[in-house]
């Protein structure tokens, strides 16, 4: 296994005695990797691509991959691989991702603007729906298209566009208080691009991106 790579037990599917039967963290964790890598190679016009490839962008072991994908059904080919859009499909229908979500994004500095200017959300069928900035020269300014509105209308926004993702590109000190503001609003998945730890209630769901823990991650695999 080459370093960095990624081994887990597949561990596919978690049943309740509440639920039906639901993808592990793990199991979604790796199916949103491979969805990732394989809606770029979407994008170059690539028809197949190999579990071993998979494995070269994912730094999941191939073996692994090959044991996701099986649970599922038969998706590729001994010596073709994957099929590129019928493997976009059919994760994104696992994920139960097929669907558009509206998301609003708060920030419109530097890294807000990044955010909103990129594809990323659309390749995966999310839609920003409106941008938010508490400083008053930002607002009317142009992000990815939208008009920046002040962080004030928020709460009308998300209950009109029925929002429950939030993107928050602010500095940590106002990060808790939007938080709160957003959670009251109905807001239930917050991706967190501050460096604050977020307080939130158990039913909503924080992801913290930090640039500085991922090239962590990375050093300490290129460094063992």
């Amino acid at each position: 296994m080459a370093s960095g790579e990624i081994e887990e037990v597949p561990v596919l599917l978690v049943d309740t005695d509440d639920e039906p039967a639901r993808l592990s963290l793990g199991l979604a964790a790796r199916l949103s990797r491979y969805l990732q890598v394989l809606t770029q190679a979407q994008k170059t016009g690539r028809e197949t691509l190999s579990s071993h490839e998979l494995s070269e962008y994912t730094r999941v072991n191939s073996t692994q991959i090959r044991r996701d994908l099986s649970g599922f059904g038969k998706f590729g080919k001994r010596g073709v691989g994957y099929n590129v859009d019928a493997l976009v499909d059919q994760i994104r229908e696992i994920l139960q991702t097929g669907g558009q979500h509206n998301i609003a994004l708060f920030g419109a500095g530097h890294l807000g603007k990044a955010i909103g200017s990129s594809d990323i959300f659309a390749d995966h069928g999310f839609n920003v729906v409106a941008v938010f900035d508490a400083d008053p020269k930002k607002v009317g300014t142009k992000v990815g298209g939208q008009a920046v509105r002040p962080v004030e209308e928020a709460d009308r926004l998300i209950a009109e566009e029925g929002v429950v993702v939030a993107v928050l590109a602010v500095p940590g000190t106002a990060a808790q208080a939007l938080a709160d503001q957003l959670v009251a609003a109905g807001v239930r998945i917050i991706f967190n691009y501050s460096e604050s730890l977020l307080d939130v209630p158990a039913e909503v769901t924080v992801h913290t991106s930090n640039p500085a823990v991922d090239l962590l991650h990375a050093l300490y695999f290129y460094l063992s």
